[in-house]
């Protein structure tokens, strides 16, 4: 059958990606509590495309993420790489899963479970040194209480959620949750699904007792992520959604190992 895809293209300029996007699948990923926890993630799978050719194959994408295992390990996305870079007969094959990652978590006084969820996204890119090449990212919120704000009040302090996303280059297998329980340390407080009166007391007056600046808490992953033995670098953004301000403060940090 004739096949357009290799036909010469009008206009002969290399493209860096193409694939598909947001195909949604099940999904089992590593889970320390229980081993393993079952969610549902939407997945781009993409190539590069030489000059030469018109199209990519856009159904054979597909056709790779039905024969594979769907399940987030090293192994598994390796092989998921290596079957699009064989399909497509590319250079480099690039996958990424995006994800919700749920954790069962306890009120600090009282014990009452909550389920917290975790905006997740890992990515994995292969190339022709057949060395795979893995990205992960991590959105945590927290709470911060204004340091300015509690010293220079007789009384209170104004106090917001504020969102920490890592994004990490790995170098080893690492629980998701040794990053989240990082990042929950960082700021004034966790925040939790599930709190009784005597949690809210405590989460108020421990958060009172921390207060932080959106560049203390970045600067406080920052240190974390640099001790930790399974990382070749990193980037930190925080966003702290000002209860006082019409608008939010944000700060960064991105350091590489080598």
């Amino acid at each position: 059958m004739l096949d357009v895809q290799k036909d010469m293209p009008d206009v002969a300029i290399p493209i860096d990606r193409v694939g598909v996007r947001s195909v949604r699948m099940p999904l089992c990923v590593r889970d320390r509590a229980n081993e393993k926890q079952s969610t549902v993630a939407e997945v781009d799978l993409t190539v590069d495309l030489p000059s030469s050719f018109k199209g990519t194959h856009m159904s054979r994408f597909v056709e790779a993420l039905e024969n594979w295992e769907g399940r987030i390990s090293y192994r598994a996305v390796r092989d998921l790489l290596a079957s699009i870079r064989e399909r497509l007969e590319a250079r480099s094959a690039q996958v990424t899963f995006r994800f919700p990652y749920s954790i069962r978590k306890k009120a600090p006084v009282s014990g009452a479970m909550g389920v917290m969820s975790y905006d997740c996204v890992l990515t994995g890119v292969l190339d022709e040194r057949l060395k795979p090449e893995f990205t992960m990212e991590i959105t945590v919120p927290v709470m911060t209480v204004c340091p300015c704000s509690k010293a220079i009040s007789d009384e209170g302090a104004h106090s917001q959620r504020t969102l920490i996303h890592m994004t990490l280059l790995t170098d080893g297998f690492s629980w998701m949750e040794d990053f989240i329980e990082l990042a929950e340390s960082s700021g004034s407080s966790p925040v939790y699904t599930t709190l009784k009166r005597e949690d809210e007391k405590y989460v108020t007056e421990h958060a009172f007792a921390n207060p932080c600046f959106v560049e203390d808490v970045v600067r406080n992953v920052a240190k974390r992520l640099k001790e930790h033995p399974h990382l070749r670098g990193f980037q930190v953004q925080v966003e702290s959604m000002e209860s006082i301000h019409n608008h939010n403060a944000t700060a960064s940090i991105a350091y590489n190992f080598s």
